[in-house]
Order: C-alpha cells, then structure tokens, then sequence
C-alpha cells in the first residue's frame, strides 16, 4: 500500500511566510528558511514553496530564497509562482527544487505542461488547480484566485493528466483558510476520475479533517500551511493518528 504523505505549504510575499482566509487578509507566519528546516525534521514527507504575488506582480520565483531553503532540507521540494518557461524550471531545478508546480501559465499556455514533462519528466511537474464552487459547479481561477475562468474544475483536471502532467495540487477557494475541512466530495471525484496523484489543499484545522481528506476525499496526500505555522498541529502527533486511524504513513 502506498503511503499517504504530510505536505506543509510555505506561502511566500516578500520574502516572508504568509496565511491568509478565502486568499486574502494575509498575515505573516514566519521565516521560510526557519520554517522549512523545522517540518524536514518533524517528519514532513514534502514541502511546497509558493512565491504567491510572483504571477501578479510578473516577476520571476525567488530562486535565492528557493536555494537557501533546500539546502536546510532533505525532503522532495516543489517549487510554484511566476514560472512561464522551460528556462525558468532549469533555474528552480539549479537551485534545489525537485518538482515545479504551475497554474496560471499552464492555463493560458497549456502546451507548457507538455513541454516541461517532454524536458524534465512527468514526475516532476505539479499542476495548481485553484478552484472555487459557484452555483454548484467547480471554477477555476488564476492570479492566486483574483480571476476566474471559463474552465470546470474536472475538465482541465483530464487535460493536465493527458498533457503529462505527474501530479495535481488541487486547492478549493472555498475551504482555504477556514479551517472547516478540505473539499472532499471534489476530491473524490477528481481521483476517480483520474490516474494520477491527487494533493488536497484548503480548509485543514484538526486531524479529523486530514483522515477524511484521506478516506473520504481518496487524496494521495493532504497540504496544510497555518494549522502548522502557528503549531495548531504538530506533524509527529498527525502522523501517529492517521497512523492508528489505519491511514499508512511515513514514521
């Protein structure tokens, strides 16, 4: 059985960690660096780093701040925000990244995700997929959640899959923030109908959540970022529960 995997989410503005609720009202949360090194050693399976205000603000991923923070961990490292090329996957991947995650790039160029898989391997592009539920159907949004799309969450699941994409970081706008539980029906859904691994993103804040995230939702691993920034939750006390909850995990 494979195991199930712990992902904390290092959301960066200004070289800072930042939380925020729905997307906004961000607050800070700490250094990256400090913060990185810590869930390495408390038994973290990943980390995500996302340079959130990059796309925004049309400027590249903080590729300093990215090497600072992989050379205090040894766990596999993502890296999102203001990534459009190939050129600036090579640059993350010099610096210590072990997988990229794209969202507005790969929706306004789709043919990236195919390119980057063709150069560096499925295994290494991870696809955001920030979407919100209105009037009952899944919407995708981009520009950390400022835009919406004409694009139903399911759809351009299936397309990223086709496209080569290893893995899909799925975050419902809904949730984020709320600490009410991940969107698990949506989850579900996505890894029935898909093959590839599925992240739950948005709305953790107790342990019940990541076990239903796990068991209800079908994810392949649950993201979570304040409930272990402000030590809401420690990562060794998730796993040991999950753990007895007869969720297979990394000790």
């Amino acid at each position: 059985m494979l195991t199930k995997r712990i992902i904390p989410c290092l959301d960066i503005k200004n070289g800072r960690t930042v939380k925020g609720i729905n997307f906004v009202d961000l607050r800070d949360a700490g250094d990256p660096v400090e913060l990185a090194a810590k869930y390495a050693e408390t038994g973290a399976d990943e980390l995500v780093f996302l340079d959130i205000s990059a796309t925004e603000e049309r400027r590249k991923t903080l590729a300093k701040l990215v090497n600072r923070v992989a050379e205090k961990i040894n766990i596999p490292f993502t890296v999102g925000g203001g990534i459009s090329s190939v050129e600036d996957v090579d640059v993350l991947l010099q610096n210590g990244a072990d997988k990229v995650s794209i969202n507005s790039a790969a929706v306004r160029n789709p043919q990236l995700i195919n390119d980057l898989a063709a150069k560096f391997g499925s295994q290494c592009v991870v696809v955001a997929i920030d979407a919100k539920q209105i009037n009952g159907r899944w919407i995708v949004h981009l520009m950390g959640g400022k835009t919406p799309t004409e694009h139903d969450l399911f759809d351009w699941a299936k397309e990223v899959e086709q496209r080569g994409a290893g893995e899909i970081l799925f975050t419902s706008m809904n949730n984020d923030g709320t600490k009410n539980g991940f969107a698990n029906i949506a989850l579900a859904k996505l890894s029935q109908d898909l093959n590839i691994p599925i992240i739950a993103s948005g709305g953790a804040g107790n342990v019940q959540h990541f076990i239903d995230a796990f068991k209800e939702g079908k994810a392949d691993a649950a993201l979570a970022a304040s409930v272990f920034h402000f030590k809401e939750i420690e990562i060794p006390d998730l796993k040991k529960q999950l753990q007895e909850a007869k969720i297979s995990m990394r000790i």
